[in-house]
């Protein structure tokens, strides 16, 4: 039997869809700005901090990196507000999970990117009579931040997909809202199809632009 593909019956649809995309991009950036501090913090502390502070921050990075994201926003969103004894939202549980899961990648990118600066660079900063933090600031950071631009945007572009899991507890992302509108309308193909033909509308301008610094970084370098 062949399947009779009928986008017009999405029209009505259109509104929930734009509110998806909405969240979705909310969530993006704010997860990912939120992520951006926690790793800066945590990057350049691991790079320099005493073991008894590296050490725990470590921990947090590797819970993290090393456990799926789906699991961490279930036992976020169910489990934390038992331990803690504070009712959580879903939006809230999934702001903190996707903060901290891209915090951690974060972290170990701002900590490659620091400690691939050769150590002959804060020599040459203490030789002529800078501060350590003025050092780290004029010097160090701006180059470490070239070999970090890569990185930085292919994990931002992780963290856009990676969105889609708020599904999973009920915040009205597009993912959500398509399966809404798919038991609306009977029409997953349809619906499924176009969700992910925006995801690809949205990502893809930022796959060349990480592919394009990565070319400039290589003639650079």
């Amino acid at each position: 039997m062949q399947y009779a593909w009928d986008f017009g019956a999405l029209r009505p649809y259109w509104g929930l869809i734009g509110q998806g995309l909405l969240v979705t991009l909310i969530y993006t950036v704010t997860t990912v700005a939120a992520g951006v501090v926690i790793g800066l913090v945590t990057g350049i502390l691991r790079t320099n901090a005493p073991r008894w502070v590296s050490i725990p921050l470590r921990g947090y990075i590797e819970v993290f990196r090393c456990t799926p994201l789906l699991v961490q926003l279930v036992w976020v969103y169910y489990a934390l507000p038992v331990l803690i004894g504070v009712d959580m939202s879903a939006a809230m549980a999934c702001f903190l999970t996707l903060s901290l899961y891209a915090g951690s990648f974060y972290a170990e990118i701002f900590r490659g990117g620091i400690e691939a600066i050769d150590r002959g660079q804060w020599e040459a900063g203490r030789a002529i009579g800078m501060r350590r933090g003025r050092i780290f600031r004029r010097i160090v950071l701006p180059q470490a931040i070239q070999v970090m631009i890569p990185s930085f945007i292919n994990q931002t572009i992780l963290q856009l997909k990676n969105t889609s899991l708020v599904s999973t507890v009920a915040v009205a992302d597009l993912l959500y809202q398509g399966s809404v509108i798919t038991a609306a309308s009977y029409r997953p193909l349809e619906v499924y199809s176009l969700i992910a033909l925006l995801y690809f509308v949205v990502l893809f301008p930022l796959t060349l632009v990480a592919d394009r610094v990565e070319q400039r970084m290589g003639a650079h370098r």
